[in-house]
């Protein structure tokens, strides 16, 4: 595989109740995971401390975490998808160290975080998924990527995917239990909410209050969870630009050679200072 992958080359930061065996998902009645049994389970002297049993209680969902046909070393370096043991040392190195300095950010909490290209075809998606795969390395945290691009997703086929709903259907349909669009990737600790029905108006889904709703469910479903956004890119569609006003962090990437320091410049100003973690050179 040419250049180990298509790797990032730095970043400059700124600053219910039911078993969804099918998807590897364990929902409890209040949204969270888990069966009623496990709020009993008994924590080590060590974890009795403020936030010690829910911490508890979650790392134990985690390990019961259904996962359906993983993928194979060969399917995922064919997939250019990073793994622990991977033979493409660089890369694998190079998605921590993007992981690590992104926890510096947030202070080691979860978050959502967009990640958008600046220009077309400037590799957001190999980075979502990979940033993702990475912090799923963690056996205490998990993933979830969702796909934003509604007018040309790709996420789904990447992980030889046929999903019937996703993301737009979720927001569409007040009723839909949210873990019937959660599935598994294949990677461990790693699901994928698909972009789902085709839509031209984008935008619109993006900005109703449906769309805040969907974003604090997934945030309860796993405290340790990271959440990774795939939109189009920033210069190109506003979703990106609304979907950082509900997310807590956005990431830039920049395809080397690609784009000018104007349009980086114009692409950093669209995104409130706060909330602009930085600009990866992909390449």
């Amino acid at each position: 595989m040419a250049d180990e992958f298509k790797k990032p080359k730095s970043i400059d930061s700124q600053g219910g109740g039911d078993m969804q065996a099918q998807r590897g998902e364990v929902v409890s009645n209040d949204g969270g995971r888990g069966a009623a049994k496990d709020s009993v389970l008994v924590p080590s002297s060590w974890e009795v401390q403020e936030g010690g049993l829910e911490r508890y209680v979650v790392s134990k969902q985690i390990v019961r975490m259904r996962e359906p046909g993983l993928l194979s070393p060969d399917d995922l370096c064919e997939k250019r998808i990073i793994f622990p043991e991977s033979p493409y040392r660089k890369s694998v190195e190079r998605f921590r160290e993007l992981r690590t300095k992104l926890l510096e950010i947030s202070r080691g909490h979860n978050f959502a975080l967009v990640v958008s290209s600046i220009v077309p075809g400037g590799g957001a998606s190999f980075n979502a998924i990979n940033l993702a795969a990475a912090f799923a390395f963690d056996s205490s945290k998990t993933a979830l990527l969702i796909d934003c691009n509604l007018r040309h997703p790709k996420l789904h086929s990447v992980f030889d995917l046929l999903p019937d709903r996703g993301v737009t259907d979720f927001l569409e349909d007040p009723d839909m239990d949210i873990s019937t669009i959660i599935y598994p990737t294949g990677i461990r600790r790693l699901r994928l909410v698909p972009a789902g029905s085709q839509k031209e108006s984008a935008s619109e889904y993006f900005t109703s209050f449906r769309m805040h709703q969907f974003l604090q469910t997934l945030r309860r479903r796993y405290p340790d969870r990271f959440i990774i956004l795939d939109t189009p890119p920033i210069l190109e569609s506003p979703d990106a630009r609304i979907l950082s006003e509900v997310c807590d962090y956005t990431l830039l990437i920049a395809p080397h050679g690609r784009v000018t320091e104007s349009q980086v410049v114009e692409a950093a100003s669209a995104i409130p200072e706060a909330k602009l973690a930085g600009v990866v050179v992909n390449g």
